[in-house]
């Protein structure tokens, strides 16, 4: 075993865990079901995937794709979980916390490629987003008749 290796593997993939707290806090903060551990756990995944493909694939781009394209279909798959269609049928709730899934996975890829200036904008954008943007979404909601996200 590497240590030197190990050490800096392990820095990325506590670098996505904690890229992505921030953006599941948010999330339990404001009541919804997928929230603190689910992020971090998805960002922290998706850095591993991305690193045990690297080692495997030996900088072979078309497996990178590969392992790529399948965290992509698998985490859709989690954020669709977290999509609910109201009983009225009218509203639909949950996208913002899905996009916020798929987002933190590409949060977890970007670290393991050693792309920290991509996870920490994805990371800032996600959770000014969610925060900054709920007031004009409230308004926006109001005014349309529509019913909250």
């Amino acid at each position: 075993m590497d240590w030197h290796s190990f050490w800096i593997e392990a820095g990325k993939i506590v670098a996505a865990y904690l890229l992505a707290l921030p953006v599941g806090w948010e999330r339990e903060r404001a009541g919804h079901s997928v929230g603190v551990r689910t992020f971090p756990l998805v960002a922290m995944a998706s850095c591993g995937y991305v690193l045990v493909a690297g080692m495997m694939s030996g900088g072979d781009a078309a497996t990178r794709s590969r392992v790529m394209q399948g965290l992509t279909t698998g985490i859709g798959f989690i954020g669709a979980g977290a999509i609910l269609q109201s009983k009225d049928k009218d509203n639909v709730h949950g996208t913002a916390t899905a996009a916020s899934i798929w987002n933190t996975g590409v949060i977890g890829a970007a670290v393991a490629e050693s792309h920290f200036e991509i996870a920490i904008l994805l990371s800032v954008i996600n959770l000014v987003t969610l925060r900054l943007l709920l007031p004009l979404k409230a308004r926006l909601d109001r005014t349309e008749g529509g019913g909250p996200q």
